[in-house]
């Protein structure tokens, strides 16, 4: 396997482990997701099908070995735009700027119609959790910037020896 193609997979496996903890966060730590948390993990999951996915399609000989760079490019652009995803939200929890109507408080005034008062309400605008001043958001968006940025460097170095 060549140098390239294990940045893939490691790509590929830091979305698989950011996805794990984000649901381990929701299912161990009781943190329901709100809708832009999940915006965040979509990107991840492709990381993960490109990362993964392609480093397997190069290694049986579907895909041609020189492919290998688009495939971890691809992973790491993911992973990045997960990243940009977190900064927005985490913007909207310290209040820089709105967030989308869809999951911030006045998203949810009582209009007339049928209220279920059993369905979870998770704002996009509160953070459920924070360490350090960092909320969930702002850790994808810190970790997700700096393994992309990793990745970029060790791509471009991989070039300049290859």
């Amino acid at each position: 396997m060549s140098r390239v193609q294990l940045i893939a997979v490691a790509l590929g496996t830091a979305s698989v482990a950011f996805l794990m903890a984000a649901l381990g966060f929701q299912y161990l730590g009781h943190l329901p997701p709100c809708e832009l948390c999940l915006w965040q993990r979509w990107p991840h999951v492709g990381a993960a099908v490109v990362g993964l996915g392609g480093s397997a399609l190069i290694r049986v000989g579907l895909l041609e070995r020189g492919a290998a760079r688009g495939v971890a490019g691809l992973a790491a652009l993911l992973i990045a735009i997960s990243g940009a995803i977190g900064v927005y939200h985490a913007g909207i929890e310290w209040h820089w700027w709105p967030g989308p109507q869809t999951c911030t408080g006045d998203a949810f005034r009582y209009t007339g119609g049928r209220l279920d008062l059993n369905a979870p309400t998770v704002l996009c605008d509160i953070a459920a959790w924070r360490l350090f001043g960092l909320s969930l958001a702002g850790y994808n968006a810190l970790f997700s910037f700096g393994i992309a940025a990793l990745a970029g460097i060790l791509l471009v170095d991989s070039g300049r020896k290859g």
